[in-house]
């Protein structure tokens, strides 16, 4: 335990400036619990900042080391008051960006398989990896689980492999802490140069970048600049960027300036390689009819065939056996195949969930508990339905705009894994089992 937690420290050493590691990661108590991590800060206000900031590379390290499914716990001695002190407030590090190294990059292009439902976006991304390719700018769409994040990070990988040339690695919130933090420091101008400076940037998540219009024009500054000296950037989102009402037209224009590709859900021939590739990693055998039965079964995302096979593995060798067919329904009973499903449906199954009355969603009540539901419904619409944002909000008397900003609230929550991320989470799944539909792991993009 106690190696791999210093295995976490390291990589998060080598992750994180200098001063901010000596400053906020050095004083933490770590220990590893069932396979998650636990960190103890002497500072209720240090728990806060980490968990606001630096909470995705905590969570990318650990996993590096203890696997996808660690998670990150952050609290705080009970002793000392939960305030953040005002003299604290103004030295805050700012958290600069740093060129990776290879080893920090999570995925790369030969564990990605590659089908009809990504081989253009795929294809592009690999032009903007070569030097005298013609893309200068890529614009993936894709819902969270279908490989937006590995093909970032397979670019990052794929960069820094070869060296000379600049790169980094940004979600919009991560842009949007720093640009804070450096507002704060009086230090503007030295976190956009930094990043102007970039050959590559591969810049996560931008939907979040919406009803920020400062953040929004420094993006655009940095976008530009970058493009003017000739380097590239790769933007992603859950969401198209005709979708995105909320974010300067001229940002979206450059969304827009290059190659748009949406990644789709992978066929059954690429399912089955997905298995294949992935019980072959876990150093298991897989035969060809239990790999079709999976692949049959799993057509909703990437995550969610990780999930089962992780399962049917584990039953396995808990068991002492090999995977046979019926070991694999066994546990597929647990992972319901797609099925239709209208607005009415999940609606009235997330207010029984939650304990609300679906009239209460209709009206213009703000009230917390009414606005996650709604929200909840939004998001469950988004991935489980044809409808447009449009339709999903008309029956709630909602604008397209707001049901964007609701569903990008639900996807913040997951990927925080706050107390009310958890909440939501354990809604989804119960709403998606009992309306029959696929079941996935709740995490973030």
């Amino acid at each position: 335990m106690e190696t791999q937690c210093q295995e976490i420290m390291t990589k998060l050493s080598q992750r994180l400036e200098p001063g901010v590691f000596k400053i906020w990661i050095k004083p933490l108590e770590a220990k590893i619990v069932d396979g998650s991590l636990t960190l103890t800060a002497p500072k209720p206000y240090m728990a806060q900042w980490l968990q606001s900031k630096l909470l995705s590379v905590l969570e990318g390290c650990t996993r590096e080391v203890l696997g996808e499914q660690a998670q990150v716990r952050i609290e705080a001695k009970a002793s000392e008051t939960p305030s953040l002190p005002r003299r604290v407030q103004s030295w805050l590090p700012m958290l600069t960006p740093v060129r990776q190294q290879s080893k920090n990059w999570r995925y790369n292009f030969s564990d990605f398989v590659v089908g009809e439902s990504n081989r253009v976006a795929v294809a592009a991304a690999k032009d903007v990896c070569r030097r005298d390719g013609g893309v200068q700018t890529l614009y993936v769409n894709a819902q969270a689980g279908l490989g937006k994040t590995h093909l970032s990070q397979a670019v990052g990988h794929d960069i820094t492999e070869n060296p000379g040339r600049t790169v980094d690695y940004l979600t919009a919130e991560e842009f949007s802490a720093r640009f804070v933090a450096s507002l704060k420091s009086n230090e503007v101008e030295s976190f956009k140069e930094r990043l102007r400076k970039l050959d590559v940037l591969l810049f996560e998540d931008v939907h979040f970048l919406q009803n920020k219009p400062k953040i929004q024009e420094t993006a655009l500054s940095v976008v530009k600049a970058i493009q003017d000296h000739g380097g590239r950037v790769i933007f992603t989102s859950s969401f198209s960027p005709r979708e995105l009402q909320k974010v300067d037209s001229q940002l979206v224009s450059s969304f827009c300036s290059g190659i748009l590709t949406q990644i789709d859900r992978p066929d059954e021939s690429m399912r089955c390689e997905i298995i294949q590739r992935k019980a072959q990693s876990m150093q298991m055998a897989i035969s060809d009819q239990v790999c079709l039965l999976l692949a049959k079964r799993l057509d909703s995302d990437v995550r969610q065939i990780e999930s089962c096979l992780k399962s049917v593995i584990f039953k396995a060798k808990l068991l002492q056996t090999e995977i046979t067919p019926d070991l694999a329904l066994e546990v597929l009973a647990q992972y319901s195949a797609s099925t239709s499903v209208d607005l009415q449906f999940l609606s009235t199954l997330v207010c029984e969930h939650l304990g609300l009355e679906l009239t209460s969603l209709h009206s213009r009540s703000r009230c917390q508990n009414h606005v996650v539901g709604r929200n909840t419904i939004f998001y469950l619409a988004r991935k489980h339905t044809d409808l447009t944002l449009k339709e999903i909000g008309q029956p709630f008397n909602r604008r397209h705009s707001t049901v964007l900003q609701g569903i990008t609230s639900i996807e913040k929550e997951l990927a925080k894994q706050s107390s009310l991320g958890r909440q939501i989470a354990r809604v989804l799944d119960l709403v998606e089992e009992k309306a029959g539909l696929t079941r996935t792991v709740s995490a973030g993009h």
